[in-house]
């Protein structure tokens, strides 16, 4: 295990492919997804708690995965994507870029299956993120200060020695995985009228349309993100991808540029798009801790961020969030907490 710093490269990318409607995953690709992760991940439960109906005027349905494997829902999709490799594939080892959350989903993965496995992050990540990913066993390098950067290094070295590089967003196999959160979601509480879901690359919301398009098609899907990083929101509503400064405290929605796979799924499925500012994530985080006696890390209390938002939208309706994720550091809950006392 190795754990390493390195300055600043510049390296060209390759744009990817186009995605055709025979690479796009399916909701028969989630029904196989979940029967493949049985046992891999857990089915996590879903909450209703009266303080955060009163505070919104809507009936909220949680759905925890901050109770995932991992502490976040990106244990399903990285799982369901190094399960479905071929052993000769695995060999070759994997290299990941991520602000956190993904980089422990793959590593959690990479260990399930023996898989040698290096994980690209910016440099200063959380600290409680960063510990999780050595603790899995994968080497970490540091590069660059954003997702971008890390990105660019990754795909260097992914070029460079061979092995598979797993983005978090233009993957099938990891939609699929993702999407089996949903189909427990709708089977834990059908009925629902609105499904708010946070998005740095989309995964999560491309996931959520797709399954919900398949099994509730009466509920409206709804993508979140912070002002602060809006390039995923500007890219749907432009219907083209687009990249955006990215300087929000949530680093799991501090993605800086449109994918392609996630946005036709979250174009065909997505309701709406909507926007909430760092301090009403904060707030959201608040009520969390307050309210349901449940930590959330910044992207894991947007969905409830813009429902407590526009109220006039969500009141009297029965609305799902998605807490994906809890891996807060100490100072992302100080900051919550002072919200409160402000």
């Amino acid at each position: 295990m190795t754990f390493a710093t390195t300055p600043e490269q510049s390296v060209a990318t390759l744009s990817p492919a186009r995605p055709t409607s025979a690479h796009l995953p399916t909701i028969a690709d989630v029904l196989a997804a979940q029967a493949r992760l049985d046992g891999t991940v857990v089915t996590t439960p879903v909450g209703e708690y009266a303080e955060l109906d009163r505070a919104t005027g809507a009936a909220l349905v949680v759905k925890h995965e901050n109770q995932q494997r991992t502490g976040a829902f990106k244990a399903r999709g990285a799982s369901n994507l190094l399960l479905s490799m071929l052993d000769a594939e695995r060999a070759r080892g994997v290299v990941a870029y991520s602000t956190g959350n993904h980089a422990q989903g793959v590593a959690y993965a990479a260990r399930l299956t023996g898989t040698a496995c290096t994980i690209v992050m910016p440099d200063d990540p959380n600290p409680v993120k960063l510990r999780a990913v050595l603790d899995q066993g994968a080497d970490v390098l540091l590069h660059g200060a954003t997702f971008d950067d890390a990105r660019t290094r990754a795909t260097a070295l992914a070029q460079d020695s061979g092995a598979r590089l797993v983005g978090a967003a233009d993957e099938p196999d990891i939609i699929a995985g993702v999407g089996t959160l949903y189909l427990e979601l709708f089977q834990q509480a059908p009925g629902l009228d609105v499904l708010v879901v946070p998005v740095g690359g989309g995964s999560g919301a491309a996931a959520a349309g797709l399954v919900a398009a398949a099994v509730a098609p009466h509920t409206e899907v709804i993508g979140v993100q912070s002002s602060a990083a809006p390039a995923a929101h500007d890219s749907w509503h432009a219907g083209e991808l687009l990249e955006r400064p990215t300087t929000t405290r949530a680093e799991g929605l501090a993605v800086g540029c449109g994918f392609e796979t996630t946005q036709t799924l979250m174009r065909r499925h997505l309701t709406d798009f909507v926007l909430v500012t760092d301090e009403q994530i904060a707030d959201a985080q608040n009520l969390y801790l307050t309210g349901a006696r449940t930590v959330a890390e910044g992207a894991g209390a947007a969905a409830l961020a813009a429902v407590l938002a526009q109220p006039e939208r969500f009141t009297g309706l029965r609305v799902g969030v998605v807490c994906t994720g809890g891996n807060a550091s100490p100072d992302e809950l100080r900051r919550a907490l002072g919200r409160a006392a402000a």
